[in-house]
């Protein structure tokens, strides 16, 4: 995920596809001193390792999911791109050059974006040492391959499809993908997957192509345009800074696109007080950089 929380219009939501971006004041609830029924609260919040448990391991490397499972933690969080030849990857940037060695090995083929190198060129990068000489060779897993070391590892996935207005079509082969790794059978769909992006309209192919799958929309739309948004997400997820316990409050007032009340995941939350305050407010998960912080913190 990226630090700036997007969100569409409620015309874009009825179909004209314009996206802008909310300020924070518009879309801010009620003020945090708003009062969350014992109902509403959820003591036990998931706990998702964003990036897989990427404060102790590069990002999004097969090392960062083994890393979260080791700790215990059964929900992890990744991004997905496509490469030139149309590959599935793992990467958060759209750029490879802050997680990989690329200017290194391919110096003139700036700005190094993504989707202008195949998949094979990639599998050549280093996707280690920028984080420390002890991951050295550690490679950008595809996502066949993520899939199938979250699948051995018995942990669950939130996918986030990243920069889909870079990638026509991304949400067909991610689809395709899962399904050829054994992820869109009854049990995952129901209990181990969720597809989020920061693009209603990506959310939207997933929800009208796989109906059956939760979703969830990255932002903090404005509490009147939720309805809208409910119509084709279970989830909200909205950066930790932008939420309030009363915006909480009116997430959990409605029902998502499965019938079953509208949830929230906020993020990326790595300190000890902020992981106390958004269980507070009663959120449904907490995605972090550091999930053993977060997991203690709301434990005491």
């Amino acid at each position: 995920m990226h630090a700036r929380a997007a969100a569409a219009t409620t015309a874009a939501l009825l179909g004209t596809g314009a996206l802008v971006l909310p300020s924070t004041a518009s879309a801010q609830a009620p003020a945090d001193t708003a009062v969350v029924s014992a109902s509403a609260a959820h003591k036990n919040p998931t706990v998702v390792a964003h990036r897989g448990a990427s404060a102790y391991v590069p990002e999004n490397t097969l090392a960062a999911i083994d890393k979260a499972a080791r700790m215990g933690f059964r929900w992890v969080e990744n991004d997905v791109q496509r490469t030139k030849d149309g590959v599935l990857v793992i990467v958060h940037d759209d750029s490879l050059k802050r997680t990989t060695n690329v200017e290194e090995v391919f110096p003139h083929r700036a700005p190094w974006k993504v989707k202008d190198f195949t998949a094979a060129e990639i599998a050549k990068l280093d996707a280690g040492s920028w984080f420390g000489e002890k991951y050295k060779g550690a490679r950008v897993p595809t996502l066949t391959q993520y899939m199938n070391r979250v699948s051995r590892n018995h942990q669950s996935l939130v996918l986030e499809i990243k920069k889909p207005e870079l990638y026509p079509g991304i949400e067909r082969d991610t689809l395709r993908v899962l399904r050829k790794t054994g992820w869109l059978d009854r049990d995952h769909v129901k209990n181990k997957l969720v597809v989020q992006s920061f693009s209603a309209d990506s959310i939207k192919k997933v929800h009208a192509q796989r109906p059956d799958i939760k979703t969830g929309f990255l932002g903090t739309p404005a509490t009147a345009d939720l309805p809208a948004y409910a119509k084709f997400a279970d989830q909200i997820n909205s950066t930790h800074t932008s939420i309030s316990a009363g915006y909480v409050s009116a997430i959990h007032r409605l029902k998502g696109a499965h019938g079953k009340r509208l949830e929230i995941f906020t993020w990326t939350v790595d300190e000890a007080a902020a992981a106390r305050r958004v269980a507070g407010f009663g959120v449904n998960g907490i995605i972090t950089n550091k999930p053993d912080v977060v997991r203690r913190a709301i434990n005491d």
